[in-house]
């Protein structure tokens, strides 16, 4: 019994020091992104581990002057919009798979997860000549259908499972009391699903933000440009004031962060709960 308890808390000691480790690891370099965009390019170069001399938060007004506002703006418009659809059309399909029976119910289901099996870069030729058919090229209603395409297998997949965890009954007494389908999906299913809704919308809003691939080839003007492409394009023009592009950066990862940390219990629970059932 002696030997077992001093296993499991050596196992224990081993796992938080393994979790410090792994958190000082993402610390360290985020903490060294701020404080850099916040330095003169002097000290930057000379010093780029210690304290700036005088915090320059115009950093941050000179590289939203730079086109950062403008990209900004148009990712958080293709992000906000894929989004909304990736989750309201995952949540709809989902909950069709899990509660009702129809012909041909398994090979769709099959069908949907399968686009998780097709890497996007095979697809780059067909999706271009698609786009430009259609008019859809340079246009951020293309760039959006692409990222919701792509994201629907796995959102799917995690909403699926989790609705099929959830309890018929209260469903079933819905309809008992005259309710519509339409109604216990938006009233009762919608709710009891907060938790994977929230993980689905933030897994979503990860890749849409950060997608390049996509947003590189299908984005020809720069007025349309996301923040990660608008960022790669300001390389040569801030090639030598290093800071600003951090500043840029800093602006682009700090909403990821934001949104994770506030849905972070969401995205765990509805994680951990949506691997119950397949």
């Amino acid at each position: 019994m002696e030997i077992d308890k001093w296993c499991r808390s050596l196992a224990k000691i081993i796992c938080f020091l393994f979790f410090c480790i792994f958190a000082v690891s993402i610390i360290i370099p985020i903490g060294w992104m701020i404080l850099s965009s916040l330095k003169t390019n002097r000290e930057f170069l000379t010093d780029p581990w210690g304290l700036p001399e005088v915090w320059q938060w115009e950093n941050y007004v000179l590289a939203f002057r730079q086109g950062v506002g403008k990209f900004f703006f148009n990712s958080v418009l293709v992000t906000t919009v894929s989004v909304l659809l990736i989750v309201i059309i995952s949540a709809m399909a989902s909950y069709a798979l899990s509660r009702f029976e129809f012909k041909w119910k398994g090979a769709i289901f099959i069908f949907i997860i399968g686009g998780m099996m097709i890497s996007p870069e095979v697809n780059l030729v067909s999706l271009f000549k698609l786009m430009k058919i259609t008019h859809l090229y340079n246009t951020h209603i293309g760039l959006i259908i692409v990222y919701c395409v792509f994201d629907l297998a796995f959102t799917v997949l995690l909403m699926r499972s989790y609705m099929l965890s959830l309890p018929k009954e209260i469903e079933e007494s819905a309809f008992i009391d005259g309710c519509s389908i339409a109604q216990v999906f938006a009233k009762i299913v919608l709710p009891m699903c907060r938790p994977v809704l929230a993980s689905a919308a933030l897994l979503a809003t990860m890749n849409c933000w950060n997608e390049y691939m996509f947003a590189a080839i299908f984005i020809e003007s720069k007025e349309l440009r996301t923040l990660p492409v608008g960022l790669a394009s300001l390389q040569k023009a801030l090639s030598t004031k290093y800071p600003i592009l951090i500043a840029g950066l800093t602006m682009s990862a700090v909403v990821v962060i934001i949104v994770f940390l506030i849905f972070q219990k969401q995205f765990i629970r509805g994680l951990s709960q949506g691997s119950v059932k397949g």
